[in-house]
């Protein structure tokens, strides 16, 4: 079964209230077997237009992935997110 991979590009309007997001993330993504491979970090951009925060998160699936991200717990994140932050996220399958 191949792994499923989150990718976020984020730009955080209120790094203070941010912190809410991260800290109410954390239990979806630990019940769902998150791995950060990316968070934040120096960014080269190649092409396009970028954003100043990028994520990389493995799940143990894509459906762990989708699943993550529809749970009761990371809906209470996002709703934070959603306020303090405008974001690009996507599920893709790993090889």
């Amino acid at each position: 079964m191949p792994k499923g991979y989150w990718i976020a590009r984020v730009d955080v309007r209120d790094a203070e209230r941010y912190k809410d997001y991260v800290a109410a993330a954390r239990p979806a993504f630990e019940k769902y077997g998150a791995t950060f491979l990316a968070r934040g970090g120096a960014v080269t951009t190649l092409e396009g237009v970028s954003r100043a925060r990028n994520v990389v998160i493995e799940f143990p699936s894509v459906q762990h992935a989708v699943d993550c991200y529809h749970s009761p717990e990371y809906q209470a994140a996002a709703k934070i997110r959603q306020e303090v932050a405008d974001a690009e996220m996507l599920v893709v399958e790993g090889i």
